[in-house]
């Protein structure tokens, strides 16, 4: 009877469960890792086009010309955008009626990283035990991995080279309640005002309010995989997110930082419930070539 039950239980899973070989999804990672460092995305290409419209300076303009020439260029002959092809990050909106087969899950998205980084000529720039003893990695592994578990049989894969830069450029402030949204907006100017053109501008800004210390962070780089234009479902963080652009665009840095009115491309906020007495405010800065690409399956 127990053997019936477990036969019965393995064939009933069978038939709930859609099932997906790790294999299949390493190919896929490896594929995405490819496209991402050599192939913008359209609505990057349209809001820099847009901006060089409506670049007052002409240096600026020079600048958006020779970004988007080096983006055709990219993608006509399969090279980088960017010699810095980032540290891997992996979003798996993964949903709950699917299996993964065939070994395991974390192994097969390394393995596609490595694939797409070294069958795709791409800048590995991953150091194993940074302080103990760095070592390059050789292939860009091991990717930053969040897993999000969603209703449904499939799997969305968000993948993100964040370069080193940008990276560098970003902020987490504990900030105290009474700061309120005043506080958040100056934070978010002086960030973007400190960072200058170290973060290769026109840069898209992340910004994440609450949760925890850890969640925050995850919050604001989360912001930027978002497409150019796509504003909060909540009024008021849309409107923030369009009169906090405006301002960054005042400050002058401009384009690689050599003056103008496009700073940022665009400015996208996440907000998350908090503690009472917490108020932890993450800016995210992310380059002018904004690498990022998504797939289903």
């Amino acid at each position: 009877m127990h053997s019936f039950n477990l036969l019965f239980n393995s064939v009933l899973t069978h038939f709930i469960m859609r099932e997906i070989d790790v294999d299949h999804l390493a190919a896929v990672i490896a594929e995405l890792s490819i496209e991402a460092s050599t192939v913008a995305n359209d609505d990057l290409v349209k809001s820099l086009q847009g901006a060089l419209k409506n670049e007052s300076s002409p240096v600026g303009r020079s600048v958006l010309g020779q970004l988007l020439e080096n983006i055709d260029i990219a993608r006509e002959e399969k090279t980088p955008i960017c010699q810095d092809t980032g540290f891997t990050v992996v979003y798996l909106d993964v949903g709950q009626d699917v299996h993964f087969t065939g070994g395991d899950l974390t192994e097969a998205i390394n393995r596609g990283v490595a694939a797409g980084y070294v069958d795709g000529y791409l800048r590995k720039s991953i150091v194993r035990n940074p302080i103990t003893d760095p070592q390059n990695t050789g292939d860009n592994t091991p990717a930053i991995i969040h897993t999000h578990i969603v209703p449904g049989e499939k799997v969305g894969i968000t993948l993100l080279p964040k370069g080193g830069g940008s990276e560098n450029m970003s902020r987490l402030k504990m900030m105290k309640p009474a700061d309120g949204v005043e506080g958040i907006r100056q934070f978010v100017i002086d960030t973007v005002s400190n960072a200058g053109g170290n973060p290769c501008p026109p840069t898209v800004v992340g910004v994440g309010v609450g949760g925890t210390f850890d969640h925050v962070a995850w919050l604001a780089k989360k912001a930027i995989t978002r497409k150019h234009g796509q504003r909060s479902p909540n009024p008021k963080l849309a409107q923030w997110e369009t009169q906090w652009l405006e301002e960054i665009n005042k400050l002058g840095i401009g384009p690689a930082g050599l003056g103008g009115n496009t700073t940022s491309l665009e400015l996208f906020i996440e907000e998350h419930p908090r503690h009472i007495a917490t108020f932890p405010v993450a800016v995210n800065i992310q380059c002018h070539a904004d690498r990022v690409k998504t797939r289903t399956i």
